[in-house]
């Protein structure tokens, strides 16, 4: 079994329950979490690579389309995990996953600044520059910037706002790569509206991820845009903090990504049944969500693991924040969108484009690779 260093060891204990109880020995494999999808494609193609493999449920159409995972029959299974994670390991009618994990970004607020909740991001970058100007802090507000892509992800909850999702949905609610949303007319207001929250301050190409990540736990910032695996380094920097819901730019509900982790079997797996026994019998107990949750902090998609975890006010805000939310496109698609979008962004914030032309530009490019 493929997994990243994090989850590994929240597994370990259902890894040593199924060996006692079917003398199966599961080999857990670190593998770099960048390169897992690609490589787990390359492999399982070539009649290679592990019998299980952990990754996001975005992966799956990729996987679907070069036939290298499994459908996965839940069962009456089905219904004891969060609909919405169910929803997103399902494409073109088949479940390929079984989810374990909700996660989802929202407005992280160090309460001590800033003690009540702003609505608009207009109102947050105001109420974080008051903070900025009283000598208190020195960013009005974070988000992590990647310096070649940006972050389209942290901030597409605010540019839904203006009502661009990146794909419009069909009469059956899937994503149509045929109907690009970028390209809504409010996609311009939102570009223009990151070059004045750029002049502002409030949003630095500058502060990677990890700089946001140290600046905020340092309480060098009111806001922090992220997600709950950030929050145990918080806790432990003794920041005090609170959940806002992702702040709106434009006139229309801000809808965040959900991600939805989970594990998948490989369509050539020479270990298939034991493999689909693990997964579905010892990685879909609240023993194993409840372990994974206490490694990496992130909402579980059982319905009885999450019940227990949203007993800390924080995991239930980020939980119906998300409810809010939309799966991220898992259409092969989607792959075609991400280098354009960030980088017209990052353009944008660092004031090297013209929103106007900008934003056009990059939707145009991205319609030419989709349809590519």
């Amino acid at each position: 079994m493929w997994v990243d260093a994090e989850r590994a060891p929240a597994l370990e204990d259902a890894v040593a329950s199924f060996k006692k109880d079917k003398g199966v020995e599961v080999k857990l494999v670190i593998k770099d979490f960048q390169a897992a999808r690609d490589d787990f494609i390359t492999q399982v193609s070539a009649g290679k690579g592990p019998d299980l493999i952990v990754g996001p449920h975005d992966w799956v159409g990729k996987f679907v389309q070069n036939g290298v995972v499994a459908p996965l029959e839940l069962g009456d299974k089905a219904a004891q995990f969060e609909d919405a994670a169910v929803q997103a390991m399902t494409y073109e009618g088949k479940t390929y996953g079984l989810p374990y994990a909700i996660e989802n970004v929202a407005l992280v607020r160090n309460t001590a600044l800033l003690p009540e909740p702003s609505k608009t991001m207009d109102e947050v970058v105001a109420a974080g520059k008051k903070v900025v100007d009283a000598g208190k802090a020195k960013f009005p507000f974070l988000v992590g910037l990647d310096p070649k892509q940006g972050d389209p992800y942290h901030l597409y909850g605010i540019q839904t706002s203006y009502g661009v999702p990146v794909f419009e949905r069909n009469a059956e609610g899937d994503y149509d790569p045929a109907k690009l949303g970028l390209g809504n007319p409010g996609g311009v207001e939102f570009a223009k509206d990151l070059a004045a929250w750029s002049k502002a301050g409030a949003l630095n190409p500058n502060i990677t991820a990890d700089i946001a990540k140290d600046s905020f736990n340092k309480g060098e910032s009111p806001y922090f845009l992220t997600g709950p695996w950030n929050i145990p380094d918080m806790e432990k920097a003794g920041i005090k903090v609170a959940i806002d819901p992702i702040p709106t730019g434009g006139s229309e509900a801000a809808t965040p990504f959900i991600g939805v982790n989970g594990f998948f079997i490989s369509a050539k797996a020479k270990n298939a049944l034991a493999a689909s026994e693990f997964t579905l019998n010892y990685l879909s107990t609240e023993a194993a969500q409840d372990a994974l949750f206490a490694q990496g902090g992130r909402p579980p998609a059982l319905k009885a693991s999450f019940e227990k975890a949203a007993a800390d006010p924080v995991v239930a805000a980020f939980g119906e924040i998300g409810k809010s939310g939309a799966p991220m496109p898992a259409i092969p698609q989607m792959d075609a969108v991400w280098a354009d979008w960030g980088a017209t962004e990052l353009d944008i914030i660092k004031g090297k484009a013209d929103p106007a032309q900008a934003w056009p530009k990059m939707v145009t490019s991205v319609q030419a690779k989709v349809a590519g």
